[in-house]
Parts: C-alpha cells; structure tokens; sequence
C-alpha cells in the first residue's frame, strides 16, 4: 500500500467537490421527468419523506466510512469497507464501489459529450430556425440514432463527430483527474459550481416569468401549470409503492450514494474534520440545484409550448436535447443563443463534476495498492473507460446503452447501498459509527438518527431491493394484491418486464441470439452483460492480488 499525499485544499473546495459529485445530469434530466411520469405532485411527498429517511443517513454513513478508511490509508472502497469488517467477503463487497463508477462513466462521459457539443452548437446558432422535428431530427442525426433496427442487417451506429468530441470529452476528465484533487478536481468544482447555479437561476427566473405563451387551441400552454403539477401534493401517492420505488431511485441516482465516490473523496479528509455538516451542505446544496432549478426549467418552459397533455405524454430524458433548442428558438435569436449556451453549458458543468467523482475511486484503488502515479493511474482509466464506452455507443440502437444504465446505474446502486448500511449498523456497530458521524461535527446530530440508521433505512432499502427484485406487472398496490393472490391460487407470480429476476433470466421474452445469421439486440444486450461482469470479476481478482500484496508487507514487517 502506498502513501498518498494527494487532499483537498480548503473545505469550501470539498464541499463544493462533494456537491459537483451529487449534482449531475439527472438533477435536470432525470429528476423533472420521474416527477411527471409519477404524477407530478404525487411524487415529491415520497422523494422527500425518502431524501429523509434514506438519503440523509446514507450521506453521514458514506461521509462517515471514508473518513474512517482515509485515515487508515485506504482510498478505495474494497479496502474502506474492509477496514470496517472482519469478514473477508467485504472487500469484495467494496468492489461495486469501484464496478459502479467505471460502468456509470462510460456512457456518463458519451452523454456529457453531447452536452460539450450542444453548447458550441448553440454558440454558432446551429438550431435557428428549425422546428420540433428539425431539431429532434438533427439530434438523431448528430448520434446516429437511426429509430429502428435493419432487417437481417448488423446496425452498427458510427456517428463519427459525436465519438470525436466524446474522446475529447473525456481527455478532458483524464487531464482533470491527472492533475489530482487540490490542483484538478477541486478547481474545476471551484468555477463550475458556481457557473451551474447562475445559468440554472436564469433559466428558472424565465421559466417562471413565462407565464401563458397564447398558443391558439392550447389551455394549458401556461408555464405556471407546469410548476403546479409538479409542486401540487398528492397524499394518495403514500399508497403507491410504485411512486415510492421510482421516489427511492430518483434519491439513490441523485446523491450519488451506493457508488463509492462519497467514500472516497471523504477518505482525503482528517481524523477530526467535520463530516456531519459537510455531508449536509453537499446534500442540500444538491436538494437545491434538483428541487429549486431542476423542476423548474424543462417542464414549466415545455408545457409553456406544448401543454401539459404534451409533456405527460412525451416527458423523456431526450426533450434536453431534441425539444429544449426548439423551445429556446421562440424567444428570438439572441435570448436563444445565450438560453442554449446557459442550459447546455450547465448540462456540462453538471456532467464533468460527476464524472470526475467517478474516476476518483480507480484512481485511489491503484495509486495505494500498486503504487501507480497519477498520471499512469488516469491514462489508464481513460483506456478502459473507452473499451467500456464503444459498445454502448456502436450498438446504441440495440440497447447496450440501457443496459449499462440498469445494470450500474441502478442496480449496483441498491446491492451496494444495502450492504453498507447493513456493515456500518449492525456489523461495525452503530455505537461506534455514531461516534465516527459526531466527531468533530460542527453541528448537533439529531438523535433520533440513530434509531433511523439502524433500522429505518436498513428496512427502506432492503424493501427497495426486494420490491425491484420481485416487482409485478404495472407495479401497483392493486398489482401487488394480484400477484400474491396469483401466487397462492395458481403457484405463478405476474413478473413486471423491469423486475430484476424478468431481466436476468429473459422471462418475458424469448431468448433469440441470431435471426437469419445476424445478431439480434438480445445478443448484444447479453454481450455487454458479459463485459459489466468480466469487469466486476477482474476487479476483484485485482483487490485479491492487492489483499496479498498486503498480507505479505505485514509479514515483512513482523519479521
């Protein structure tokens, strides 16, 4: 294990590092279309009650074990969390706090390229003039979206501008990270922190000034409809476990907790530095920038145009790229090309601050156990991220893409987050995790969260877990009664397509590898499978080597 000398340089810098890790792409992105598509205003009492119960003991939890790592010289998760257990199993554990990030950065990156390029485009006014289907048009065409498959043809999708600008997207990250955390990532979370809140502000304040745009035939065209169906409470909501599993995920995505990237960069901090208020001012400042500009861009200026019938029925992650320049095109050319350069640029600055948080975890992993330099260390993340990123950017239209997004995205959230929380209360011992919350905090730790981490938030997760482990078809309580009542009346349970048992085993589809001698998009999709879980095991077969490499310096030592 080497030592490292790398920290950070001034605590507004970590703070602000921290809340660049939190707040991403899916603070604009993910956040405004969950809320529609769970019924607006009967999403948001879940998403809080769940920021509360989950997302706040979770950061404490995750501040908490990677300052306890740090000052025991470890800087990656398997050996943060090994640290904290006796099993050997852990480490291994903590492998998914390495997994996660380099299965989550190589299409993060891809899609923070498009950002890079919309705001240059925007600059030079690329969108002027073209309606909704012109600029959707253009998108597919800038991906090399084709919107459907060829018959008995391998598709293979080649956008040759968009991967150019992707390898300088992420020889961007790879010079970033080289440069370490005082001297990169903390600079960069310095300026683009700062620049995120002022395009987000200005892009809410016209949101919100809006107001009925007059659209002939439209009586919902109204900006402010659109911040009332997203802030208007639903307390039938509380009743749908399907709210609460999407509410849960939106937290899981949002905090950037279950990742590994939390412990990480907590673990350059000292013995007796703050974590409790530090945990809190990168989660709030994240609740802000999601809550208070996130909701109140894409939605309110989409239904300014569109109506709200549109954006229930249309709300999509791809409206940031194929409808927001067409939206921005009716304010006229000049408040167009800065709303584009505004909105884009902060997608950006969104973007690059995650994706760094993301390549910090391989980085220590190396540097402490193999004695890499930083430089070394991030040419060659940036190899592996592009092996990982070319299959979900050549065989896009086969579901590669979503298949990344689920299985790291979402997935490798929840099992590491469990587990974690299970190893810091029950296995190190709240007692002594409370004390590692509370040293030197520089604010009173509520007491009651003692009770809530150890048996609220274990019981939240695991019931997440198992909810999207075994979900029904629709996934409402009326589904719910159902499937159990199928399940003892017949001996079968009705298994939603997006369960993660239909997923694993195909349940609802049939396994078709070659139609006609070409592959098929099942194919690929298992193939990227294939690739994700040969990564998770060479990982771990490196924390293994890494494991004796220790055990073989302690001998020396004794000896």
């Amino acid at each position: 294990m080497a030592k490292t000398s790398d920290g950070w340089g001034s605590r507004i810098g970590l703070v602000l590092a921290m809340a660049g890790n939190a707040v991403g792409l899916g603070n604009f992105l993910r956040f405004p279309v969950q809320a529609v598509q769970n019924g607006g205003g009967a999403f948001i009492i879940p998403y809080f009650v769940s920021f509360l119960l989950m997302g706040i003991p979770l950061l404490w939890v995750e501040w908490s074990m990677g300052r306890y790592g740090g000052v025991r010289g470890n800087h990656s998760t398997p050996f943060i969390v090994d640290s904290m257990g006796k099993s050997r199993i852990w480490k291994y554990v903590g492998v998914f706090g390495i997994f996660t990030n380099l299965g989550i950065i190589s299409y993060y990156t891809y899609i923070e390229s498009w950002t890079l390029s919309y705001t240059f485009q925007s600059i030079f006014q690329t969108f002027h003039g073209m309606d909704r289907q012109q600029v959707s048009a253009a998108f597919n065409t800038y991906a090399g979206i084709h919107g459907g498959l060829k018959d008995n043809q391998l598709d293979i999708n080649f956008p040759v501008v968009a991967i150019i600008v992707f390898l300088i997207t992420l020889g961007i990250n790879i010079y970033i990270l080289s440069k370490g955390l005082s001297g990169g990532i903390e600079k960069v979370a310095k300026i683009a922190m700062p620049l995120l809140i002022l395009f987000g502000i200005f892009l809410a304040i016209r949101a919100v000034t809006l107001g009925s745009t007059g659209i002939s035939g439209c009586s919902t065209c109204n900006s402010h409809v659109g911040l009332n169906f997203l802030w208007n409470p639903d307390f039938t909501s509380l009743a749908n476990p399907k709210v609460w599993l999407a509410a849960a995920g939106q937290i899981f995505f949002t905090l950037s907790v279950g990742m590994g990237t939390i412990h990480c960069y907590a673990a350059y901090i000292k013995k007796n530095n703050d974590v409790a208020l530090n945990a809190m001012s990168a989660g709030w400042m994240n609740e802000f920038v999601e809550i208070v500009l996130g909701a109140s861009v894409v939605i309110p200026i989409a239904v300014g145009y569109m109506g709200l019938d549109w954006v229930k029925e249309n709300a999509g992650f791809m409206m940031a790229f194929k409808t927001m320049p067409y939206l921005f095109n009716q304010w006229g050319a000049i408040l167009a090309t800065i709303s584009g350069v505004a909105w884009f640029g902060l997608l950006f600055f969104a973007g690059i601050t995650s994706s760094l948080a993301m390549g910090t975890p391989f980085m220590g992993f190396v540097e402490d156990e193999f004695g890499w330099g930083r430089k070394k260390a991030s040419i060659v993340l940036g190899f592996i991220i592009l092996i990982l990123a070319l299959p979900t950017i050549l065989f896009f239209e086969y579901g590669v893409f979503d298949e990344y997004d689920y299985w790291t995205g979402t997935v490798s959230l929840v099992i590491f987050a469990t587990a974690e929380i299970i190893l810091f209360s029950w296995v190190f011992g709240l007692k002594k995790g409370w004390r590692e919350i509370t040293r030197g905090a520089d604010i009173n730790v509520p007491v009651i969260y003692k009770f809530i981490i150890k048996w609220v938030t274990p019981i939240f997760i695991l019931t997440i877990f198992i909810t999207a482990l075994v979900k029904p078809l629709n996934g409402e309580m009326s589904d719910w009664q159902t499937a159990f009542h199928q399940l003892f009346s017949k001996g079968t349970w009705p298994w939603a397509n997006d369960s993660i048992i239909a997923q694993v085993f195909h349940l609802k589809e049939k396994i078709i590898y070659f139609k006609n001698g070409t592959p098929t998009a099942m194919f690929f999709k298992d193939m990227s499978r294939l690739l994700l879980l040969s990564t998770f095991l060479g990982l771990s077969y490196f924390v293994h080597v890494a494991a004796k490499k220790r055990k073989l310096k302690a001998k020396k030592i004794a000896s």
